[in-house]
């Protein structure tokens, strides 16, 4: 009987220890620790660069259990900011975001597999131009710790290329321009 209730406090230790690892982060866009930004080619001759502004989110990680990491981010493709206001204007219009008509920008998570020495690959479904499609993020952890204002932050980079055409955005920039590369940049505070 005491071994019984020996292991039972073991497995109830063991456990609590791992609940109390796993925590929910809640992205720090309003302190702008956060950024989604892209970079295409342009008809192969330079590089426009840009990030969306406006976007939320939020993530759950235990560092007990990397693999068990959960991702949601909403953005607002209206925000999106090239740093020239009548390429934007165009890059909001029916010929590539439609943001009247596809206002939101989402990823959802599905899974992550870490390689065990701070990097792994986030996997989920991305939604953009009315398309949903399966994606895969390399992702890095940048550092965790408590910050000066008596909270924790965790933050992670990760990157992406897709193909605008396989979410319907068919626009022809020429060949060069076929793909676009995703870069974020996340800071989460620990709720």
């Amino acid at each position: 009987m005491k071994k019984l209730a020996l292991a039972t406090l073991i497995t109830a230790s063991v456990l609590g220890a791992s609940q109390a690892q796993a925590a929910d982060y809640v992205i720090d866009t309003d302190g702008a620790h956060a950024f989604v930004q892209f970079k295409i080619s342009h008809l192969g001759y330079s590089w426009l660069l840009g990030q969306f502004n406006d976007f939320e989110g939020t993530f759950s990680y235990d560092e007990a259990n990397p693999s068990a990491a959960k991702v949601n981010v909403t953005i607002d493709v209206a925000s999106l900011d090239s740093n020239h206001a009548e390429r934007d204007k165009h890059l909001r219009s029916g010929d590539f975001f439609d943001v009247e008509k596809y206002p939101q920008a989402k990823f959802v998570s599905t899974s992550y597999a870490p390689n065990g020495d701070g990097t792994g690959v986030l996997k989920g479904n991305f939604t953009l131009h009315g398309t949903t499609k399966e994606i895969a993020i390399d992702v890095k952890e940048i550092g965790a710790g408590q910050d000066p204002w008596g909270g924790f932050r965790r933050g992670f980079e990760g990157a992406v290329t897709l193909t605008p055409a396989e979410f319907g955005m068919d626009y022809d920039l020429g060949p060069a321009s076929e793909t676009v590369e995703i870069f974020l940049s996340i800071e989460g505070i620990r709720q």
